[in-house]
């Protein structure tokens, strides 16, 4: 990952994970990766959810879980899909949820870089995938990079709206301090759980009340 770059406010909060030797080893796996198969998203894009959105500008968070795994879909941003690709079911709830909450038109684009540029950092736990096949970049040291992420997002930042959907999402931000900033939790929006309690959670409409309570911008959906 030598060639890929960070934003440089993230590269400087981050500064100490590059250093450590798990950092090293991720690096040499995922570069072993791009050369011998296919991967998603293009390494341009590795880091593509943090470029969008600096530092100074985050005010929100939502995790996924790892990349879309076929062929045009990931585009560095969790739950995001390059501009003319087909909606995956999770996106299509997520923006369903959205017009239902917000009467905001469903979207004829499921990129979501309109978001990112408004400081939504769009974070999978996990940065690549070996495409056709979910998961197969888990425990090689990503979790722990995007750990240290969640973790310094929560100590260098307060009236943050973490959004998380799902058991996996809702550990990842166990270390955020619930009194210091907006934790909303509802069931993961895919097909297999959008209906125990994703439909109808509001969470944008309340992501927007709380950012608005601290004096911030809301965000357009």
């Amino acid at each position: 990952m030598a060639n890929v770059k960070i934003e440089p406010s993230w590269h400087e909060l981050l500064a100490g994970e590059f250093e450590k030797p798990y950092f090293d080893q991720l690096t040499a796996f995922v570069r072993e990766q791009y050369m011998t198969h296919v991967v998603y998203p293009p390494a341009a894009n590795i880091f593509r959810a943090f470029n969008c959105c600096p530092v100074d500008r985050l005010r929100v968070v939502i995790i996924g879980q790892d990349p879309y795994h076929n062929a045009g879909q990931a585009n560095g941003l969790c739950f995001s899909v390059a501009a003319g690709t087909l909606f995956p079911p999770s996106l299509q709830n997520i923006l369903k949820e959205v017009s239902d909450d917000t009467g905001a038109p469903y979207p004829a684009t499921g990129e979501l870089d309109r978001w990112a540029e408004q400081g939504v950092l769009m974070l999978n736990a996990v940065l690549t995938v070996q495409a056709h096949t979910p998961a197969s970049h888990a425990g090689r040291g990503w979790e722990q990079f995007t750990d240290a992420v969640v973790r310094a997002v929560a100590q260098h930042k307060k009236h943050v709206v973490y959004m998380l959907w799902g058991s996996y999402a809702q550990r990842k931000a166990a270390a955020v301090n619930p009194a210091e900033n907006c934790i909303l939790t509802a069931p993961h929006p895919s097909p297999l759980s959008a209906y125990r309690g994703f439909f109808g959670c509001r969470h944008f409409s309340k992501a927007n009340e709380y950012l608005i309570s601290t004096g911030q911008q809301p965000i357009v959906w």
